[in-house]
């Protein structure tokens, strides 16, 4: 007879061996474990099954009022807790190896009524719900046959593995996070934060902008202009410099608007893609910086404009931060990601917590499925990697 065996490789060696069979004997320790769990399933969920029937149950015959949906929320929370401690006796007794579902992200906007629908559509906590609705019949029928069988001892070690295989399926099946969409589903709400705090800085910054710069200097031309035409048939030497200080501010306030509508999205963007942008980018850099755009087709709209603004802010970072020689940004495709990498020769030393900005351009790339890698010594030199995922740019605008 044959006998087939799992195989297991080491890093750096080629060579693989067999590995020994797992030996379970009739009354062996996997057995009383086993039966421990079986033992335990009464009074767990019977305790369970309470839990659900009072506050879950009670918070949905009460939701015509304004105690029963918090209520449920709070009952739903607990049930989170449950079916943690069902994963912990599961792992301890049977060696079932089930991950932790992700915990809720935070509410978009915060306030009661947000926390309030993310609890009550949480995923984890309904399917603990049903988890302990159809495991009290189960726990006494196990309960009961692993009792019987402390007497027909013989018959303990088929039995008791036939049992706990099916308290497996059962906890794998309502208890393990499923598979990678609940994960994916909580990321993305928590992304849709960030996004939302994000266009929300970005429009106060606009709004500040427009309030303390463009309008303010708009302001003072319009009364100088009108101080300059009183002034035009008394005094026309004075009206003239009047005329002519104003001719000045009109040329800052154009200035600034040209420098906020660059830092909403800049014209060379738009008309000329990522190279020339970016080459206009460095040219303000206070260092050297070479630029390399390898790139065959331009990206979508809003990826290009991400990483317009990622270089923007790590060359920014550059020269306020870095004390560096010189700089280089190399942006490239592979495959479905763009990526870009902006080196500097600098003292190094930058951290996510370090006031650079670097964990709000790691944010923001999170929220669009990208990717924000940091190296940055002591003593230089600082390379940061960035990676967005490639779209087409829409037929209809073309580049």
């Amino acid at each position: 007879m044959t006998e087939t065996t799992d195989t297991v490789g080491r890093a750096g060696d080629d060579r693989s061996r067999p590995l020994p069979p797992v030996r379970r004997t009739a009354f062996g320790r996997h057995t009383w474990k086993e039966a421990a769990y079986l033992l335990s399933n009464f009074p767990v969920v019977l305790l369970g099954f309470v839990y659900v029937v009072v506050m879950v149950v009670t918070g949905v015959a009460l939701s015509v009022t304004v105690i029963g949906l918090p209520l449920l929320a709070v009952g739903l929370a607990g049930a989170r807790g449950l079916g943690r401690a069902e994963r912990g006796r599961a792992r301890l007794l049977l060696g079932v190896e089930v991950e932790e579902p992700s915990p809720l992200p935070p509410p978009a906007g915060g306030g009661f009524f947000p926390w309030l629908w993310t609890r009550l559509k949480d995923p984890v906590g309904w399917r603990t719900v049903l988890f302990a609705f159809v495991r009290l019949p189960w726990g006494v029928l196990t309960f009961a046959l692993t009792l019987v069988c402390l007497i027909l001892l013989p018959l303990l070690p088929v039995v008791v593995r036939g049992l706990a295989s099916a308290d497996r399926a059962m906890v794998r099946g309502l208890l393990s996070p499923s598979d990678e969409l609940e994960r994916r589903i909580a990321e993305l709400e928590s992304d849709r934060g960030v996004v939302v705090d994000t266009a929300a800085a970005d429009l106060r910054r606009i709004e500040r902008d427009l309030h303390d710069g463009a309008q303010a200097r708009l302001v003072a031309l319009a009364m100088g202009l009108g101080l300059a035409k009183e002034k035009l048939l008394e005094d026309p030497e004075a009206a003239a410099a009047m005329v002519d200080e104003a001719h000045g501010e009109v040329k800052l306030a154009l200035q600034e608007l040209r420098d906020l509508a660059r830092g909403i999205h800049p014209a060379v963007l738009t008309d000329r893609g990522l190279d020339a942008a970016l080459s206009s980018i460095a040219s303000r850099c206070t260092v050297p910086v070479r630029v390399t755009v390898d790139l065959d087709e331009r990206p979508a709209e809003a990826i290009e404009g991400i990483a317009y603004f990622t270089v923007s802010e790590l060359l920014q970072n550059v020269s306020k931060h870095a004390r560096a020689r010189s700089a280089s940004v190399e942006v490239w495709r592979t495959k479905d990601r763009l990526l870009l990498q902006v080196r500097d020769d600098g003292r190094g030393g930058a951290r996510f917590d370090g006031g650079t900005g670097m964990a709000g351009l790691a944010e923001r790339l999170g929220a669009v499925d990208g990717l924000f890698v940091l190296e940055s010594p002591e003593g230089g030199p600082t390379t940061v990697t960035a990676e967005l995922p490639w779209r087409p740019r829409h037929p209809a605008r073309g580049r």
